[in-house]
């Protein structure tokens, strides 16, 4: 039988939950993303420990995450977190950068789809995708939090 767990914390950008499936980290979303039917509320080990390197990002002790992390996807979105992941701490790419990446060049509005989908925010680094002209585009926390962890990393750099 699956162990599944959900768990609330509030970060500097608001409420969030982090979700768990067996041994591995399978959402982290912003509170009104989530719906975990049949999810039992409880903080585990591996919650308590991602919230932690969560809190470590916010205040700059840490720039990348040693979570054990179970995402359900399609084979290309997997392709786009995976290319997310490589996005380096305090750097942005475009969606055509990432569709590039991914070998498929002209799948820009695919790759925002797919980054639309990422279950996992701030680990798999979606906020670090921008418009090719510079300019912010939609995130599930809001543009607001999308510009405030962009800021924490260049401050952290």
């Amino acid at each position: 039988m699956k162990m599944k767990a959900v768990w609330y914390y509030d970060f500097p950008t608001g409420t969030m939950g982090i979700a768990q499936e067996n041994d591995a980290i399978t959402n982290i979303f912003f509170k009104d993303l989530g719906n975990f039917d049949g999810y039992e509320i409880k903080e585990t080990q591996l919650i308590k420990r991602t919230a932690t390197e969560i809190e470590e990002y916010f205040v700059g002790r840490r720039k990348s995450f040693d979570i054990p992390l179970s995402m359900s996807g399609t084979d290309f979105q997997r392709s786009v977190w995976k290319a997310l992941r490589t996005i380096p701490f305090g750097e942005t790419r475009s969606y055509k950068d990432i569709a590039v990446q991914i070998g498929n060049p002209k799948a820009c509005r695919a790759v925002g789809m797919a980054n639309n989908k990422n279950p996992v925010a701030i680990i798999v680094p979606c906020h670090r995708v921008i418009g090719h002209d510079g300019s912010m585009t939609g995130y599930a926390g809001g543009i607001d939090v999308k510009e405030y962890l962009l800021n924490v990393e260049k401050r952290n750099v």
